[in-house]
């Protein structure tokens, strides 16, 4: 079976390859030429586990056929983006760009046009009607398909999913995608939701701004224990977590959360909600929160430490979260941005995202090659990323490197106790005065 996919960034080159892999000829399609040729060298153009042996495999074994016209593909999957607009909103017109692209490409099938491009509801009907559908015998049908792929388990999630969402008006082109699915999946499917399009652009929607609505309330939680004698934001999630009404995901405390995705679909999700005149004030309380939530770090180093001025700050972990060299709407940016203004000597360190941040600050700060040269001499160092590399960093790691031994462990990674009776001034996301010492 042929299977086409227009887009190959983060999502679209993940779902051409995992399809390539299990047997299917994929045809990719990008606008970047530069990606293109990356791919084709074997390269992944981003950091994301298993891919790059994914991209040998699949374009060794002609698998993979990158910008090949193609007539015979049944399934086409859009996955270009959809940035956001100045309002809030997103951006459609990759997704129309490719939609015409795909209506006026020769066909030998009957094609299902399947949108997994993140799109507020009524896009995928409105591409039906306005596109598919206004051509005579034209025979394509469109499905929408949101995606849920988590940067660095983006693979995983792509092979393994936890549900398949499948939205459209027609049942028979439906079917077709869900048996797709069936086939890819095999034993492992997981549970299929058919529903309208509406419902289904509106689930991807639901399910990051209930992840963001609840980190941005255990922030707030967090926010409180900060205040509050002998308190621990980690033993609160743990308590609530326990609840499986609630759960223990995403109740991790820290400084917020960034990436493509979630701060994204909030703004599109606010800016919908405007345009249908209702005002969504979980919504808008959620982006309130995350937005301040940064500042926490900045404001331990500075009670530590009064002035920045000439002093080496370190800040370890730049990308939004492990796993990736994605540093879109990442805390570090702030976090690293206010230092630099208040005349910090800033060094940092992340495992995948150096070339990134080099394109964001040039001069302004000093790339360390790894950990201990990122906090040797260093006044405080600033945990903004909790990469495994991190993780394993024992007390005595930081006392002996840094000048002063003051450590913001805003990813809560560290044991308080521990580290604090090791002489480090320890000063970590929802973590309460402690009685018994001033540190």
């Amino acid at each position: 079976m042929n299977i086409s996919v227009y887009g190959l960034g983060r999502v679209g080159l993940v779902t051409a390859v995992c399809f390539a892999r299990k047997g299917y000829t994929v045809f990719g399609f990008d606008q970047n030429v530069q990606l293109i040729e990356q791919i084709r060298r074997h390269e992944a153009p981003f950091h994301e586990p298993h891919l790059a042996d994914y991209i040998n495999e699949t374009v060794r074994n002609r698998r993979l056929h990158l910008n090949e016209e193609n007539s015979e593909s049944e399934f086409i999957f859009i996955t270009v983006g959809t940035p956001s607009t100045s309002d809030g909103g997103i951006d459609l017109s990759q997704v129309k760009r490719a939609a015409a692209k795909i209506e006026l490409a020769p066909s030998t099938v009957k094609r299902i046009i399947v949108v997994k491009s993140t799109v507020i509801p009524g896009t995928a009907r409105m591409l039906a009607d306005t596109i598919f559908n206004k051509v005579p015998n034209n025979g394509a049908k469109v499905c929408s398909n949101p995606e849920f792929l988590r940067e660095g388990n983006a693979i995983q999630d792509t092979e393994f999913p936890d549900r398949i969402i499948i939205g459209g008006d027609d049942h028979a082109a439906m079917q077709k995608l869900e048996g797709l699915y069936k086939d890819f999946c095999g034993q492992r499917i997981p549970p299929v939701v058919q529903t309208t399009f509406e419902n289904a652009e509106m689930i991807k929607y639901a399910s990051n701004a209930f992840l963001a609505t609840k980190i941005s309330f255990i922030n707030c939680l967090a926010g409180i224990a900060s205040k509050t004698q002998n308190a621990d934001i980690k033993s609160i999630a743990n308590g609530i977590g326990l609840d499986p009404r609630i759960g223990d995901k995403f109740l991790n405390a820290g400084l917020g959360w960034g990436g493509s995705c979630f701060p994204k679909d909030l703004d599109a999700l606010l800016a919908y909600s405007k345009k249908v005149r209702y005002d969504a004030l979980i919504l808008k309380a959620t982006r309130d929160t995350n937005k301040r939530q940064w500042k926490t770090a900045v404001t331990y180093a500075k009670a530590a430490l009064g002035s920045f001025k000439n002093k080496k700050i370190s800040v370890l972990g730049l990308a939004f979260k492990p796993d990736t060299d994605d540093m879109r709407e990442a805390v570090s940016i702030r976090i690293i941005n206010q230092l630099v203004k208040m005349e910090a000597n800033v060094a940092v360190f992340d495992p995948a995202a150096m070339n990134t941040a080099r394109k964001i600050w040039g001069k302004k700060v000093t790339y360390a090659k790894d950990p201990q040269e990122c906090v040797k001499g260093s006044y405080c160092c600033i945990l903004a990323t909790e990469w495994d590399e991190f993780r394993i960093l024992e007390p005595h790691f930081f006392l002996t490197q840094m000048a002063k031994p003051i450590l913001v462990d805003g990813r809560r990674v560290y044991d308080p106790k521990r580290y604090r009776n090791a002489g480090i001034k320890f000063f970590a996301i929802g973590l309460g005065p402690v009685q018994d010492d001033g540190k």
